[in-house]
């Protein structure tokens, strides 16, 4: 019954935030996505293009990044709430974890729910598929620890699971997808609100005011904080992590949703770069390009939680840029 009750008091807390929007269109965010051109292309980022998404193209893609991933890897995703099935399959990821010897790598939830606590979160990964596959750490099960950062105008630091000092390389393998509350999920999100504590989690939804609530902030105010957030990680990593996102199964909702709405939009691809503001840029502009009618309800998603913000100060704070190279490789 707990349990039940939590799940109920989450929806109804995203419902919530369903409410909140940005009234006007962002026309910065409606432009096609950037193909090679005759532009000076020194500083901007590459980001690669398969349109067929099967675990050899995942493993393709890694490779054409040119950043090997060295040491002990954790691989970033979601093992998907119980009772979801959009996240990215086992059978998709399998070749690409494997050949870095990687391991999955979560933290708890705070929003109760099925994840909530490190023994129910081992069980959804098993029941999904995941510990079949590789190794799965749920960092938080011992405690937190404390990332600085430089820039932010809402968080002091970062607060994530204390094995994440346990690995040397990173791969943030996200499902690109649309958010209840972000307007979208993907890169950004994932290595914030993903790699954070449960503590951490509330620190970031609150924009930096608690870590048992998540308060009730602006909605620019949680946006930035994500990309504050995501902004920590990616200075302790350096050049340690690289970004791929698979943008299928696109559901309005994410995978941390028990009862996600069925996609609307056929599948776009997988992606990937060295720059996760570039890469979610990326995947937002083709969503927007797309001849497929039902992107409407994905876009409307992103717009109606003023998604694109997310980017705008993730550049503003030296995190990437949302200038760049599409590279298709098929």
């Amino acid at each position: 019954m707990r349990r039940h009750f939590l799940i109920i008091s989450m929806m109804a807390f995203m419902s919530l935030y369903a409410g909140i929007g940005c009234s006007s269109a962002q026309e910065k965010s409606k432009n096609k996505p950037e193909e090679k051109n005759d532009v000076e292309q020194t500083d901007i980022p590459k980001v690669y293009m398969f349109k067929a998404i099967d675990s050899e193209n995942l493993v393709k893609i890694y490779e054409a990044l040119g950043r090997e991933a060295t040491g002990k890897v954790a691989v970033k995703l979601s093992t998907g709430e119980p009772g979801g099935h959009n996240f990215l399959q086992p059978a998709l990821i399998k070749d690409l974890i494997q050949k870095v010897d990687g391991t999955i790598v979560e933290c708890n939830t705070a929003y109760g729910g099925g994840r909530a606590n490190t023994e129910s979160h081992r069980k959804a990964a098993e029941d999904h598929g995941f510990t079949a596959i590789a190794p799965v750490d749920i960092m938080d099960a011992e405690g937190e620890i404390v990332l600085p950062l430089t820039g932010g105008k809402h968080l002091k630091h970062d607060i994530v699971g204390s094995h994440y000092l346990n690995y040397d390389f990173t791969i943030i393998l996200s499902h690109f997808k649309g958010h209840a509350m972000g307007g979208f999920g993907g890169a950004i999100k994932n290595m914030s609100i993903g790699i954070a504590s449960s503590n951490g989690k509330r620190y970031i939804h609150s924009a930096g005011a608690s870590t048992t609530s998540w308060g009730s902030p602006e909605q620019d105010d949680f946006l930035e904080s994500m990309a504050e957030a995501a902004k920590a990680v990616a200075d302790h990593c350096g050049d340690k992590i690289l970004y791929i996102s698979v943008a299928n199964n696109l559901s309005v909702d994410c995978d941390c949703d028990s009862s996600p709405e069925d996609p609307k939009m056929g599948d776009i691809g997988i992606l990937a770069s060295l720059d996760p503001v570039a890469l979610d840029r990326a995947c937002t502009d083709l969503v927007r390009a797309s001849e497929d009618h039902g992107k409407i309800h994905l876009i409307e998603r992103i717009d109606s939680r003023h998604g694109m913000h997310t980017l705008d100060h993730a550049e503003t704070i030296g995190l990437g840029i949302q200038k760049y190279e599409l590279i298709k490789l098929d």
